[in-house]
């Protein structure tokens, strides 16, 4: 075949018209999520264009004979309407597979594998508050009982109020072993002066698996009896730091990914690597953890670190923290929070001229961000109401001093990321 780069690029929701296997049950036309550069202007031998858009003569091919399909648009994620249709019709018509997976199954195969690997020994998780912390903790506590004992680093990069809400939830709900560590200091001093948010992302993994090594020793007073680290990594993480495949582009490292040391003493376990955030809540619903921590927003391994466009300071950090709260707080009184995916403020390396009262001022800029998605692969900006975009403003430009300007980010997944580092 032929591939050839695209005089302009295809990224977003395209028109797809076609036929085909891969097509059967829907209509002529679809639209499709795509993120491209390239075109293929003539198929493979032995393959024929199924699909065709404004830009990509072969949006989808077909070899029936042996078996072999391709698309250039996205049918996994939520913008391709008819995605999950086009995937059924693959799954079960091209390859004869059964739906099988199942929330249950999912926790069965994994605490099974988590016995096999773990023996007698007992286990340290890396706990943050998020779904994805909660899940792997749950699923590993079902496997191995009071051998776990979660260790929550505080690295003064939380959001307001979060490290509160962690000791009850899990120290006190969930009635976990709890080791509560204030590092704040110690990770600051690590950060300082440095603005690269790979840099920013890297010592904050360091950083994080040197605390944990301490924190075992001590609860375990071994250096080999507490082995084992379990991590929240979800298959998105991998995906992003480019450790999929061979071939995958980093996109930003995951400070569970590609941010750990190569001489950290722990052997990693990570039940959800292979599982999407939708995935994961359900699995987090089968195991009856509470409703708040399961629809909780995702947040960021980094924390508000990667949510400073620049320096990492005490000072920019309140700044952003109270903004963030802004934001959360005004789109849950308005009842937008089940429906937004993620929203928070990023603190902007820039300052602008404004007027407060009689006076001149030289402030900072809060950009507010929030997007809809069903699995972070992609998102669209979320259509706020003005007036509630008007409120979160108003509060941050009232209530975090040092801020004259805020402005609202209307890029989608792709071509931006959902944070901005």
């Amino acid at each position: 075949g032929d591939v050839v780069r695209a005089g302009a690029g295809e990224f977003g929701r395209t028109a797809v018209s076609g036929g085909g296997l891969l097509f059967e049950g829907l209509a002529g036309t679809q639209t499709a999520w795509m993120s491209h550069n390239d075109a293929v202007v003539a198929p493979p031998e032995g393959f024929r264009a199924t699909a065709t858009s404004p830009a990509s003569p072969v949006a989808a091919m077909e070899d029936l004979e042996r078996g072999l399909f391709g698309v250039q648009f996205h049918p996994e994620v939520a913008h391709t309407p008819n995605g999950l249709e086009l995937m059924k019709n693959f799954l079960y018509r091209a390859c004869d597979c059964l739906p099988t997976w199942t929330p249950t199954g999912v926790i069965e195969s994994a605490i099974e594998a988590i016995v096999a690997l773990v023996g007698d020994h007992r286990v340290v998780c890396g706990l943050s508050g998020g779904v994805d912390s909660a899940v792997a903790a749950a699923l590993v506590h079902r496997a191995v009982g009071d051998r776990l004992t979660c260790i929550f680093v505080d690295h003064g990069l939380l959001r307001a109020g979060e490290a509160e809400q962690v000791v009850d939830t899990f120290g006190g709900h969930l009635s976990m072993n709890l080791v509560h560590i204030k590092a704040a200091d110690r990770f600051l001093e690590r950060l300082a002066g440095v603005e690269d948010p790979e840099r920013k992302r890297r010592i904050i993994g360091n950083e994080f698996i040197r605390v944990f090594e301490e924190a075992a020793l001590e609860i375990a007073g071994d250096s080999t009896a507490a082995p084992f680290l379990v991590q929240g990594t979800l298959y998105p993480d991998v995906i992003e730091s480019g450790g999929s495949s061979g071939v995958a582009a980093r996109i930003k490292t995951h400070h569970n990914v590609g941010g750990l040391p190569e001489d950290m003493a722990f052997e990693l376990i990570e039940p959800l690597r292979d599982l999407f955030k939708d995935e994961v809540r359900k699995v987090g619903e089968e195991l009856g953890l509470p409703e708040e921590i399961v629809w909780r927003q995702p947040f960021p391994g980094p924390g508000l670190a990667v949510r400073i466009i620049g320096d990492v300071t005490p000072e920019r950090l309140e700044m952003v923290r109270a903004a963030d709260a802004i934001v959360v707080g005004e789109l849950h009184r308005a009842g937008l929070s089940r429906r937004i995916w993620q929203s928070f403020a990023v603190l902007l390396p820039v300052r602008t001229v404004g007027v407060m009262g009689d006076e001149r001022t030289y402030g900072h800029v809060v950009a507010v961000r929030a997007v809809e998605s069903e699995d972070a692969m992609t998102a669209d900006w979320a259509r706020i109401p003005a007036e509630v975009l008007d409120a979160i403003a108003g509060r941050i430009v009232a209530e975090v001093p040092g801020v004259n300007r805020v402005v609202y980010d209307i890029s989608s997944k792709p071509p931006a990321t959902i944070e901005w580092e």
